[in-house]
Parts: structure tokens; sequence; C-alpha cells
């Protein structure tokens, strides 16, 4: 009998209780609304969310566009934040399912505020949205990369309304037809990284998670096998279609919110497939200096995949620049870093790191790893200078930030904070930053809520109050 995948979604959702999310996973959400909150602070400024916020002209309304005074609907306020939170492509990641939180939070949040949710019914919807992310996103042994599909929105639509399903409270069926409402509105092109299309994707998925929620609430209708059906969605976005359609359902059993797909935390504001070998080049230059006049030639190796993601080689802006490993190498270079300030147009056009980028140059290395989808087994830096000297990172293998090898909490701080000094100076970085990271405390939504806009923005006066 074949699996009843998108019903049984829907009986994961409505069964599902705060009891139940194993407490190893408290730090994973925690980490993941403070580190969301504060890209999307950094991010607000970005001319995606800006240039979406104007067409959708907020009006007032239940939620609150973040670091703002303005307000509109739940789902506008959820499709300019999502927008925001991963418009510098800071934003957490997963080995499978891209950017989950930057789908999640911003539904939740958005949502939250509107029922008057508590910060435990918050961390219950996050919880029931990643598993069921994580459950679609292992159900194929290719990388959906490969056939130009973003898994951000794509698998992110039905996250978000699963995790908006449970802030609802629907029961089973309800919760199902939310996940096949989303189906349909699952979405998202690699075409469009380095493009202002990127972020959008993060924020249409939150917005799609309100939507098919509220609408499944009312009686709307979906098939109860729109994830799992012969032309389903499963199938239409399979690469190579060897999809996994008989498994049961881990979601609940085992918690991928803490095995291997759990999240990693960005070091860098550029997409992740850059990181491991910025990580080996910044490791090398630590150890023996080199002035960027003296490098003659610079070779990298990494997957055929993220050959393909980082296709930008001549950036001239800092969106461009995101996605191009030249890029990363040369700022790597001339200034040991590679942060908010570097990924500027006014860094990327400078005539030096343009002259550098050149000397760079990326291969495919077709060993593939065996648990990490879309990357090689290692990633591989060499710098040759000029004056015959070879500097080899060797191969590297792992990214700081990510699940096994994760951000201590001081450095997470010092993320988050130097997010927020990007944001509006009356935004209080650290009673922000501990209300994220004890999130269960937090009454309701809206208390919350109040830390992230200005006096005038608040719905009614009150304050976080600490608990337990």
């Amino acid at each position: 009998m074949a699996l009843a995948l998108t019903t049984d979604l829907g009986k994961f959702v409505a069964g599902v209780r705060y009891r139940d999310i194993p407490k190893e996973a408290f730090t994973t959400i925690h980490m993941a609304f403070a580190d969301t909150i504060g890209c999307g602070i950094a991010g607000g400024g970005d001319p995606a969310p800006q240039l979406l916020a104007t067409m959708l002209s907020p009006a007032g309304g239940e939620a609150a566009i973040l670091g703002t005074d303005r307000r509109t609907t739940a789902r506008d306020a959820a499709w300019i934040n999502g927008t925001a939170m991963h418009a510098l492509d800071y934003d957490d990641v997963a080995q499978r399912g891209g950017h989950p939180s930057a789908v999640l939070v911003p539904a939740i949040l958005a949502e939250a505020e509107a029922l008057g949710a508590s910060g435990e019914q918050m961390m219950l919807a996050y919880a029931a949205g990643f598993e069921v992310l994580a459950e679609l996103a292992r159900r194929d042994a290719d990388s959906h990369h490969d056939k130009g599909w973003h898994p951000t929105s794509v698998f992110g639509a039905m996250s978000a309304a699963a995790a908006c399903a449970s802030l609802r409270k629907l029961d089973a069926r309800k919760a199902a037809m939310a996940i096949g409402i989303a189906a349909s509105q699952s979405s998202g092109l690699v075409s469009n990284f380095g493009s202002m299309t990127k972020p959008f994707h993060a924020g249409l998925a939150a917005h799609a998670g309100i939507v098919s929620a509220r609408l499944a609430a009312l009686g709307f209708t979906s098939a109860p096998d729109a994830v799992e059906h012969e032309p389903g969605l499963l199938t239409a976005v399979s690469p190579t279609g060897r999809m996994d359609l008989d498994s049961p359902l881990r979601a609940g059993v085992e918690w991928q919110i803490c095995g291997s797909n759990r999240i990693g935390i960005k070091k860098y504001p550029a997409c992740y497939c850059v990181h491991r070998s910025l990580d080996g080049v910044l490791d090398l230059l630590q150890k023996t200096p080199v002035a960027p006049d003296d490098v003659k030639h610079v070779s990298v190796s990494y997957s055929p995949r993220n050959v393909t993601i980082l296709r930008n080689h001549h950036p001239q802006t800092g969106l461009e620049a995101k996605f191009s490993i030249e890029f990363a190498i040369a700022a790597a270079l001339l200034v040991q870093r590679a942060g908010l300030a570097e990924l500027s147009d006014r860094f990327v056009q400078r005539a030096d790191v343009q002259a550098l980028m050149k000397r760079v140059t990326a291969t495919a290395d077709t060993r593939l790893h065996p648990t990490r989808p879309g990357y090689s087994v290692c990633d591989q830096v060499v710098i040759e200078l000029r004056d015959g000297r070879t500097l080899d990172t060797g191969p590297i293998s792992q990214i700081r930030g990510d699940a096994d090898a994760p951000l201590k909490p001081e450095q997470l701080w010092a993320k988050f904070e130097d997010c927020l000094r990007v944001g509006p100076p009356w935004l209080s970085a650290r009673p922000l930053f501990d209300a994220l990271m004890t999130l269960q405390q937090v009454p309701q939504a809206r208390d919350l809520v109040e830390l992230l806009t200005p006096a005038a923005a608040r719905p009614r006066p009150s304050a976080v109050k600490k608990t337990g």
C-alpha cells in the first residue's frame, strides 16, 4: 500500500505537542529565531524588501514589519519580513531544505502576533514546520538544486503551512489540506540566485504558509495526496525520479531538527557554497600572510552543483558577489574577511577587487560527499605566488557554523549584535537577544514584537516578562 504522506503529515502536525519536542531541540529553535530576526533587521534596508513593501503599500493591520513603525496584514508582514530575513543571504541553512528559518520565522511571528500565541506555541510551530520540511526534502536521493529548484521555497511553503496550521490548532484533515494547498504554491528557481528574487522566494513561501493555513481553516480543500500522488509535488520537482514514496514517516519519531539535517548558522553573508573554501583560505592566510600583489593565480575546487550555483564570475554588485567564489577569495586575500561591509557595491567595484578576481579559477571536483548532498568530499584552494611558491589549504571538509561545528554562544551573540547595528538606533540588542534565546518564556508574540518596533507602532503598552 502506498504511503499516505500528505495525510500522515497532517496527522503529525495536528497531534504533536510542545512537550513532545526533544529538549536538545530547544537550543536550535532559540538560535533559529535569534539569528533569523537579526538577519532580518540587517536586511530590512535592502532594496528587495523595501521595493516589496512599496508595492504592497502597508496601511496598518494585525502584524508588524520588523524594525519599522509600519503594520500590515499577517500574510504581507510575513512576505516582507521573510524577504528581509533572506536578503543578505546571512540566515541559517540545512543540509536539505535550503534556508528553513527565513521561511518559518516570519510566518510564525506574523501569525502568532495576529493570534496572540505564546512563545511555547511559536516553538511548537517551528518544530512542526521544520519536521515537515525535513520529511519532504529527505525523500529524494538527488539535490533539487541540480534541477534548478530552490528548496527554500519549494518545501518552505509547505513547512510554513504546517507551522501556521499548528498555531491555528487545525485538526488532522485541515492541516493536511493546508499542506496540499501550499504544495501548489511551491516555487523558486536557482537561475534567480544573485538577484532580488532569491530572497523573495523565502518571503513568498512564508506568505503562502499563512494563506494556506487560513484557507484550510475556512474549509478550502486540496487533494489529500497532493504531495505523494504520481504527478504530485515530489515527482514534479525530482531531478531524476529517485524519490522515496514508501518509507514510513519519520516526523515526530526521528526528530530531524536534532539529527543530520539540523541547521547551520552562517559566518559570512554569502551563499553557503563559498563557506568551506573561504574558511580554508582565511585559516591559511592567518598562518602565512600574503600580499595581494604577490598572488599570481588561485585555483579552487568544489562540487559540480556548487560550480553551477556560484555562477557570477565577474560580479559588479554586492548581491551578485554573494554567489561568486572569485569574489570570496579576492576579499579574503585583500582584507582577510568577507562580512557585511565587503558585500557592498562599493567594495565589489574596487579596482583591486576586480583585478584579483580575474586571477581566480574554479574547477569541479566530482568526488561527491556521501552524506552532504550537493557537496564534494572536500573543497581545496591552491594559491600560486609570483616568486614560485605554492600555498595549499589542503582538503577542507568542514564548515564553521555548521551543525557539526556550531558557533559558540558568544559568536552567535556577536553576529546578532553586528546585525542590529545596521538597524534603527532605537533597537536594543541585548534584551531582544535574551528574549529570543528564552522564547518559551515569552507570554505572547506581541510582547516580543514590542522589542522589534518603536513605541509609536505598538498596539498596546506592555513588556516582555521573564517567567520561571
